[in-house]
């Protein structure tokens, strides 16, 4: 009995190995992204079909920009507030992953995410949203072989001209020109707080809005801003009675 309960555990690792390399030789190839911006992107393609099929009209906003055109500030609070270490992880953050675990540990269910910003470019360039365990191993595959393949400012390039800030917008220049009026170049510290806020939930909160949970994460990124010391303490005063609940 013991043998074949053995030889059973043993076939289902060996199937489960195939499947898993299989998986992994499916994935696209990412090297070309070192020098070409992708004409679109699986998220946008996921976005026009559920219009689609909603009978929506749906128009794609994106402005692509070169990563020095992007105000620093924009891109630190992008990174602090999505990815704190993007430059000292290689795809994959063990440590907010560990420290994700931990807090759903507390809280009795999965509360926190811990994806990086190299994962989320993954997911918006190939995958889909969907959450099931298949699509989260192609992520961290994909996050890894772009962390091999391209420099980190260019994943991170790509990453601010792709992120989706709300229904048909993505990147940073068309959120900056749709929300206000204005180029990613020229936003003040309040509009780049508000930009930042919304990457998690675009399609259910907008940079503009006055909602409790906007004030409450713009507050947050503006707050982690002052601590990091990319503002001053003057800045931080007075841009802070505009987030207060």
């Amino acid at each position: 009995m013991k043998k074949v309960f053995l030889c059973i555990v043993l076939i289902g690792i060996a199937v489960l190995g195939a499947g898993t390399l299989a998986l992994y030789f499916s994935l696209p190839p990412v090297a070309h992204l070192k020098t070409q911006n992708p004409k679109t992107t699986a998220l946008i393609q996921q976005r026009q079909k559920e219009a689609q099929r909603a009978g929506r009209e749906f128009k794609v906003r994106q402005v692509w920009v070169s990563f020095d055109s992007i105000p620093e500030l924009l891109r630190e609070s992008v990174r602090v507030a999505e990815d704190a270490r993007f430059y000292e992880h290689e795809g994959i953050d063990y440590e907010e992953i560990r420290a994700a675990l931990k807090k759903d540990l507390e809280r009795g269910g999965f509360m926190r995410g811990a994806s990086t910003i190299t994962q989320q470019l993954a997911k918006n360039l190939f995958l889909s949203t969907d959450r099931n365990l298949v699509r989260k191993l192609k992520e961290f595959w994909l996050a890894r072989q772009l962390e091999q393949e391209l420099p980190k400012n260019r994943i991170f390039h790509l990453y601010l001209n792709v992120i989706e800030f709300g229904p048909g917008v993505f990147g940073v220049e068309a959120a900056a020109r749709h929300f206000f009026g204005k180029s990613a170049g020229q936003l003040n510290l309040e509009e780049i707080v508000r930009l930042t806020a919304v990457i998690p939930k675009p399609l259910v909160e907008t940079p503009t809005r006055t909602s409790s949970w906007m004030k409450w994460k713009a507050g947050w990124v503006l707050t982690t801003l002052r601590k990091t010391g990319h503002i001053s303490q003057e800045q931080y005063l007075q841009a802070a009675g505009k987030f207060k609940p």
